[in-house]
């Protein structure tokens, strides 16, 4: 109501440091401006133990250990369908499963997997029986998952996840699936991949090193450049000028505008030029031609 409205990138222009939830171990090399800090994982942290019931559970899995399932708190359930088709894919894996899960009990369900409300996903992970992570891609769990060391089998719903889930499985961390079209066997068939495969577990261990090989953890780094914010003002030195151009100047209509202008001018001499010249010429000839008509008369 009061002042000049602000757009969402007029807003986001203003940003004097910008914090991203990621690193070098999810993120593909690329140029960046110095105020983009890569702050991926900061919520990790060492797994705590489990409840007790919930350790027994996963203690009965013997050698073969637990898959944690979860697909984020913005998912609540499932179509019953689709609960059916993975509830029975679980089933014939060896391994006890557990799930995040909140709808009606599938049909299928297996004695090998339980069902829970919530679950402490990061604890699960970090515990040394858990083999494979059924996700959804979000950047949370998936930085849970690099932390600890977890290969995964993505399961993708909206926004970033696709993509999230495409960089793990370009660098050999994960099976893509898709949710809404993949049967009982295709979700066996993924989770015995990454489970037998050890190619997967080496791909994602090379990802969790190489996050835990920082000169500064992730939480202190963000706390480090937002303090760094705070003492000088702002950092405008770290930011661009290409926030204060207009729209024509970003784009850099204005400049081909002018070429294009030099272009046209060019072109109008080069075309006027030709011209005057041809017209010269066919003066000159149009006289002896008039003359070589006479003679022969």
């Amino acid at each position: 109501m009061y002042g000049k409205p602000t757009t969402m990138c007029e807003t986001m222009g203003k940003a004097d440091i910008w914090l991203i939830r990621t690193y070098w171990d999810f993120e593909y090399p690329r140029p960046l401006l110095p105020n983009f800090k890569f702050v991926g994982g900061l919520h990790c942290k060492p797994a705590k133990p489990l409840s007790k019931d919930l350790e027994e559970f996963v203690q009965s899995s013997g050698d073969h250990g637990i898959v944690v399932f979860s697909l984020g708190s913005m998912i609540g359930n499932l179509t019953l369908e689709r609960a059916n088709v993975i509830a029975s894919a679980l089933g014939q894996i060896p391994q006890k499963v557990v799930w995040r899960y909140n709808g009606k009990t599938p049909e299928t369900l297996a004695p090998n997997t339980k069902l829970y409300d919530w679950i402490p996903q990061n604890d699960l992970l970090g515990h040394p029986k858990t083999k494979a992570f059924i996700t959804h891609g979000g950047t949370n769990g998936l930085y849970e998952a690099i932390y600890h060391g977890v290969p995964m089998v993505g399961l993708p719903l909206f926004a970033d996840q696709p993509d999230n889930l495409m960089h793990m499985k370009t660098k050999g961390a994960a099976v893509f699936l898709d949710i809404n079209s993949m049967q009982s066997k295709d979700l066996v068939d993924a989770l015995k991949t990454v489970i037998n495969n050890p190619s997967y577990k080496e791909s994602i261990m090379r990802l969790s090193r190489i996050h835990h090989d920082q000169p500064m953890k992730p939480l202190d780094r963000a706390v480090y450049w937002i303090e760094f914010v705070m003492r000088h003002k702002g950092a405008k030195h770290l930011r661009v000028q290409a926030h204060d151009l207009s729209w024509y100047q970003y784009h850099c209509l204005d400049v081909v505008a002018f070429l294009l202008s030099i272009v046209a001018l060019i072109t109008f001499l080069f075309i006027k030029t030709c011209r005057c010249l041809f017209r010269k010429c066919f003066r000159k000839t149009r006289p002896d031609a008039k003359a070589q008509k006479r003679k022969k008369e």
